[in-house]
């Protein structure tokens, strides 16, 4: 089995952005969310904004461990310190690179360009994660920016529901740009969007991206 295809298979998305994968013997979640099994399985958890479907105390809870790491925005840490107490927070800022033992990140700016839901200034963020020769970027709540066209990834997950994000055919516009080798649309089908928004996005997108789909209904 290949490297990305063993990250591929660990990648779950149990509803919206929750996403959970495998790699190197770590667990890996970002904006884990509506997680009702007390797995306290996780290493790190990432971040993205501190909206209620991408910032769930109750998930949290139920997935750290004495020894889990939380990244977040800069400026949502009084609000997970509140959560998680004394656990170990790393605060950050768009456009940096990030290093805690086995965990590697750029932040990438996560933001809306023709919408107030996410702004620019607020500081928020996607991640790509350096995983030996692999780079998974989970992009969040963005739009089409020139700042995750930018994004080099083998696999992108990209949210596609529209009215707080991109709609399926402004995401594969992005995607077509980035032209990572697989790509998995999130953020459709139960609080905002359709669940057929993921057919629509994959028939816009280009051959030579692999669209596969991993979020539970």
């Amino acid at each position: 089995m290949t490297d990305i295809q063993q990250l591929l298979d660990s990648i779950t998305v149990n509803t919206q952005s929750s996403v959970r994968f495998e790699w190197d013997g770590e667990v890996y979640y970002v904006d884990p969310f509506q997680i009702t099994d007390e797995t306290h399985d996780a290493g790190f958890v990432l971040l993205t904004h501190d909206h209620f479907d991408h910032f769930d105390p109750e998930s949290l809870m139920n997935i750290m461990n004495e020894y889990t790491l939380f990244v977040c925005p800069a400026p949502m840490e009084g609000k997970v310190k509140a959560v998680v107490g004394d656990h170990d927070i790393l605060p950050v800022v768009p456009n940096e690179f990030y290093e805690d033992g086995p965990m590697e990140v750029d932040t990438i700016p996560s933001y809306n360009i023709d919408k107030d839901f996410h702004p620019e200034d607020a500081g928020w963020c996607g991640y790509v994660f350096h995983l030996g020769d692999l780079r998974l970027y989970v992009a969040g709540d963005t739009d089409d920016t020139d700042d995750a066209r930018d994004v080099s990834a083998d696999i992108a997950m990209i949210p596609i529901g529209g009215t707080y994000t991109m709609t399926p055919e402004e995401a594969a516009d992005l995607t077509n740009e980035m032209a990572p080798e697989i790509v998995i649309p999130t953020h459709y089908g139960s609080i905002v969007g359709n669940q057929t928004d993921g057919e629509t996005f994959a028939k816009l997108v280009d051959e030579g991206t692999q669209v596969v789909f991993k979020l539970q209904f």
